[in-house]
């Protein structure tokens, strides 16, 4: 006799039953066949609606689980997670280690996208690493804005350097004319002195 061991196991497994009684199944094959034969076989005699209509398939009723996967699925979207639902402290469910190395991710590669797009130096981009480092931010936006004061208050500097040498090119230059009309008159006093002494 043909051993059922195998059909029983890959039926179980197919239909999502933990036991199976064959009484009222009937399959013809004449020996036991490889697994891809059987499932076909299955298919072909309807296993699974007559496992349905036999006398152990109408004692197991599956339960829908469309209510367990929309719940899963709301889960995932951040519902069902109020103060009734956690099942440890703050630390355990979301350590400030995690949250750190987040946070510094997130500063330092906007750092690095203001660098490559020529927006802060390589200086400004290494003092900002390391104020980072040292909790000085807490999110991109304060960061943003510390960047571009600093940024606002170089160009300032920047101006008032500018005007700065400008104007002391402008009294060097200034300095310089009047040096150079001093020794003018200086020599016209000395050329009017000697004809005075020349006449006499």
């Amino acid at each position: 006799m043909v051993s059922l061991k195998l059909q029983k196991r890959l039926t179980t497994s197919l239909l999502n039953f933990k036991r199976l009684s064959l009484n009222d199944i009937k399959i013809d094959i004449p020996r036991i066949p490889k697994k891809n034969k059987l499932i076909d076989a299955m298919a072909t005699s309807d296993v699974m609606i007559n496992w349905e209509k036999s006398s152990w398939g109408r004692k197991f009723i599956i339960n829908s689980r469309s209510h367990a996967r929309f719940k899963e699925k709301e889960k995932r979207m951040g519902c069902h997670s109020g103060y009734g639902k956690h099942m440890g402290t703050r630390e355990a469910r979301l350590p400030m280690k995690v949250l750190w190395m987040r946070r510094m991710r997130v500063l330092r590669c906007f750092l690095r996208k203001y660098r490559e797009a020529k927006k802060i130096d390589k200086r400004m981009c290494h003092d900002m690493n390391i104020k980072v480092k040292g909790n000085v931010f807490k999110n991109k936006r304060v960061l943003r804005e510390s960047i571009n004061k600093s940024t606002r208050e170089k160009a300032r500097e920047n101006i008032f350097f500018d005007q700065f040498e400008a104007k002391r090119a402008k009294s060097k230059v200034s300095r310089e004319n009047k040096i150079f009309r001093n020794e003018e008159c200086l020599a016209q006093m000395l050329r009017a002195l000697e004809k005075k002494n020349h006449l006499q």
